[in-house]
């Protein structure tokens, strides 16, 4: 097996016997971009020299005897959100095409302390507002197991890296699925902690009380791995958790026996694809066998789509028009020339630095939170997520965790959706309550449709109760196997 498909737990084995070097394993990613992003366009930026010199000094560490951290030597990707000091970060707009980050985000900070070596920044929707990555200004992100098909959004390029063996590991963000989705679609495992738990400090924010930063990876044990390494209370995010990070990479495969797993029966309507409703139920199943007790229950506000996406949208796009405020022509990034006027600075500024999709968002978003709409909008959704919450904690009162769907079926084709927004916002109709209740959830590949493409279930659990998920995710993947 090439060096570039394992995993990071066996590529940590190799590198920490000394059967290969950190710089192998670097060059081993970096010649697997080159190879295939022309076709894939999953990276935006690739800094082959600067990832060489890192994997250099890792090797540096180990050969003195030195502790080279958790991830010591491990490629790692990150989506084009996250600030890395010196470099681009252009959250797929043009806006920030020419921005140059002046700081490391926490997250970027706590990978360099585990010995990551850090490869570039991958793809994704403008500014993470998309199920698709087709809005990006670089261009649409393509599946690896289809090039026709979507690789989701809005962390695409983060999902089909590490699908195509582009990267060992990869960072994106979930703010209504962004993470889990686009890790359906291709394969892999995509790990959405709990609100607070990972420090957004340094993620340009899209939708602030929603915003969480995630993994992608090739198996549970690299989430476990991942998480470990990121998570932690951070002074400069004032809504960071300060709560004690377990040892997720000692716990993930602990056993299941005796933990109750609920099945709500909204998650499974007669419309729902018949394969991704069959995968689920072979999961339960799965998780049955591995000693899990199944437990039917009803979530009548968290598990309806019309309520959940109706309530995540206008809060998603309130707060994103408050958050892209910023972006005027003055302070930084694209700046319109030829105006003669303060007025069409501002206006031929944002018309030409947002796609299209940003500006539906800023627009309904600013008429959401405009007077006389705002009771019946903005503050009626916030009540809504009031409920969906409340739904949560009856349920996890009755279960450790809850098993569903990813995505109501498996990766579009390319140009399917962009020409209908709702249709595209009805790919996040299993996602997006979690973000709205703050909790956790993974989601792990767990079958193939009738063409070949991956489908993924999602376990949900309470408020940092990662490890559980972690030791359920493991059990999926142990299905095919002995338990």
């Amino acid at each position: 097996m090439a060096l570039n498909e394992l995993t990071a737990h066996e590529l940590k084995t190799l590198l920490d016997r000394g059967e290969v070097s950190a710089h192998e394993a670097t060059t081993a990613v970096l010649e697997r971009i080159e190879a295939t992003d022309d076709t894939l366009n999953a990276f935006i930026s690739v800094d082959a020299e600067g990832a060489l010199s890192q994997a250099a000094a890792a090797d540096r560490r180990r050969a003195a005897g030195e502790d080279p951290g958790m991830l010591g030597g491990v490629p790692v990707a990150l989506k084009d959100l996250l600030c890395v000091a010196g470099g681009h970060t252009t959250c797929g707009s043009r806006m920030l095409e020419n921005y140059i980050a002046p700081y490391d985000a926490t997250v970027v900070s706590r990978l360099r302390q585990a010995g990551a070596v850090i490869i570039g920044k991958t793809n994704l929707d403008e500014f993470a507002m998309g199920s698709s990555t087709e809005s990006s200004y670089y261009g649409v992100t393509r599946n690896p197991h289809d090039n026709s098909r979507v690789a989701g959004g809005s962390s695409g390029g983060s999902a089909a890296a590490v699908a195509a063996d582009q990267t060992i590991l990869a960072i994106g963000s979930d703010t209504g699925g962004s993470v889990r989705q686009p890790a359906a679609y291709c394969g892999v495992v995509g790990l959405k902690p709990t609100y607070g738990r990972v420090s957004r400090y340094g993620l340009t924010a899209y939708a602030s009380s929603l915003d969480q930063i995630g993994p992608l990876t090739k198996d549970v044990q690299d989430a476990a791995w991942t998480l470990e390494a990121i998570a932690g209370h951070d002074r400069f995010d004032s809504t960071s958790i300060q709560a004690q990070v377990p040892a997720y990479s000692q716990s993930f495969n602990r056993g299941i026996k005796g933990m109750r797993i609920g099945l709500a029966r909204e998650h499974l309507p007669p419309e729902l694809d018949d394969r991704i409703a069959a995968v689920t139920r072979q999961a339960a199943l799965s998780l049955e066998h591995c000693g899990a007790e199944l437990v039917d229950l009803e979530l009548p506000v968290a598990g309806r789509g019309e309520y959940c996406l109706s309530s995540f949208y206008l809060i998603a796009m309130g707060e994103s028009s408050a958050n892209l405020a910023r972006y005027d022509g003055v302070k930084y990034g694209h700046r319109a020339h030829g105006a003669t006027d303060l007025q069409s600075m501002y206006q031929n500024t944002r018309n030409q630095g947002f796609g299209d999709e940003v500006k539906r968002r800023i627009i309904l978003g600013t008429y959401v939170l405009s007077a006389g709409y705002y009771d019946a909008y903005y503050l009626k959704a916030q009540q809504v997520r009031t409920l969906i919450r409340r739904d949560f904690e009856q349920a996890f009162a009755r279960c450790d965790a809850l098993l569903a769907p990813v995505t109501p079926g498996p990766a579009f084709r390319i140009g399917e959706k962009t020409d209908d927004p709702l249709q595209m916002y009805l790919t996040d109709i299993y996602t997006v309550a979690v973000n709205l209740a703050g909790i956790p959830a993974i989601s792990v590949p767990c079958g193939l449709s009738a063409e070949g493409l991956p489908i993924s279930v999602q376990l949900l659990g309470p408020p940092l109760q990662e490890e559980k998920l972690l030791q359920l995710g493991h059990a999926l993947e142990c299905s095919a196997r002995p338990c």
